[in-house]
């Protein structure tokens, strides 16, 4: 009994992977397709780490309000927003702490800048974006609890 293979004519025999041609045009597609989708979904990730930023200061926000309530005023700008998390020396009636774990950097890995008392009396909780540097526009811009 002779193998199928062999029954075949020549040119079907050879034919059984791709040509050259045919793997550089899949990858001259998958080549388009991801300069196409990659950018939009690194837009998404940043804007997502934006919105991150916002929610953690939102809650870091909150977290201040609870300490003004047990202590009668908010962390000085030198004890902090770790004084939500530890102890501050001058802080009689602290029931904390006020956070889950330590008090998060933001979504870049840097620490939030903090103010007390800011320019309107309360307290100011800033991001300064993926630069880490003030101003700026985009995933550059800085983040605040107030305008």
């Amino acid at each position: 009994m002779t193998p199928i293979s062999q029954n075949l004519p020549a040119s079907r025999r050879r034919r059984n992977g791709f040509t050259l041609i045919e793997l550089l045009v899949v990858l001259v597609i998958l080549t388009l397709l991801a300069g196409l989708v990659g950018p939009r979904v690194m837009n998404q990730l940043g804007g997502a780490k934006s919105k991150t930023a916002a929610l953690q200061i939102a809650d870091l926000e909150k977290s201040l309000e609870l300490f003004k309530l047990d202590v009668g005023r908010y962390p000085t700008t030198a004890e902090g927003l770790n004084a939500l998390s530890a102890k501050p020396a001058s802080a009689n009636g602290w029931n904390g702490p006020y956070t889950k774990g330590a008090v998060p950097n933001d979504p870049w890995g840097k620490p939030y800048g903090y103010t007390s008392p800011a320019s309107n009396g309360g307290v100011e909780i800033v991001s300064l974006g993926a630069d880490g540097t003030a101003g700026g526009t985009g995933e550059n811009a800085d983040i605040r609890n107030q305008p």
